[in-house]
């Protein structure tokens, strides 16, 4: 008996059982790639962006006019920027108002730029879960695949008389694929994952930063203000 050992011939003569988890490990690893890729733009995106907007902002020159340049130069910002456009707007907001402390005037500009990071941390971490799900379910997946796959191959088995190594070899092989499989989609996906929360958690505390940096600014602002 030929066996065809390529991974198309384990896939044709397995089970059912066995070639459908084949399908969603592929299927999940063909994603988990795509969702890589992205994740890597939209970080480098983020990265980029950050330093370029981080080189205005410390350059010294006006809060309002970066903040008019920023608005009409980029309407959907990403990073740093997104956070100052969103802080500046509610203390610009804020301060055309009177009998409003100093304090709240913060406290309210604050708020706007948490609000504002959280929705930069949910836009970073949009492909997280799934990477983190591959990561650590294919190989299980791959597994409960393998012992369907060899369940199969002794139940018919036990319809022969005598079994040599030619007649199981090629049925647990076509099982030990499904594992081979579901650990090709995981590794990926875990090596990913942890790149990618390491560059996440930076850029998190990069915001922070930041955001301390501004409100030290627009505090000395305020307070000038009022004593004027």
């Amino acid at each position: 008996m030929n066996f065809d050992s390529s991974l198309w011939g384990y896939f044709i003569h397995a089970s059912l059982a066995v070639k459908l988890v084949m399908l969603l490990l592929a299927g999940s690893s063909i994603l988990s790639w795509t969702f890589i890729f992205e994740q890597f733009k939209s970080l480098k995106q983020a990265r980029l962006a950050g330093s370029t907007f981080d080189k205005r902002f410390w350059s010294g020159g006006d809060l309002a006019t970066l903040y008019a340049d920023s608005a009409k130069r980029n309407r959907h910002p990403v990073g740093t920027e997104a956070i100052f456009q969103a802080g500046f707007k509610e203390f610009s907001r804020l301060r055309r108002e009177d009998n409003i402390p100093a304090d709240s005037i913060l406290a309210s500009t604050s708020r706007a730029m948490h609000v504002a990071e959280l929705s930069e941390q949910e836009r970073l971490e949009n492909h997280m879960p799934f990477l983190a799900t591959v990561g650590s379910a294919a190989p299980f997946v791959g597994i409960f695949g393998t012992v369907c796959g060899i369940m199969l191959t002794f139940r018919t088995l036990a319809h022969v008389q005598q079994a040599t190594i030619s007649m199981v070899a090629p049925g647990i092989a076509e099982a030990l694929i499904a594992t081979a499989m579901g650990l090709f989609a995981a590794i990926p996906a875990v090596v990913a994952y942890n790149r990618f929360t390491t560059d996440i958690n930076r850029l998190l505390n990069r915001f922070d930063v930041f955001q301390e940096a501004f409100l030290n600014i627009i505090f000395h602002q305020t307070k000038a203000g009022a004593h004027e």
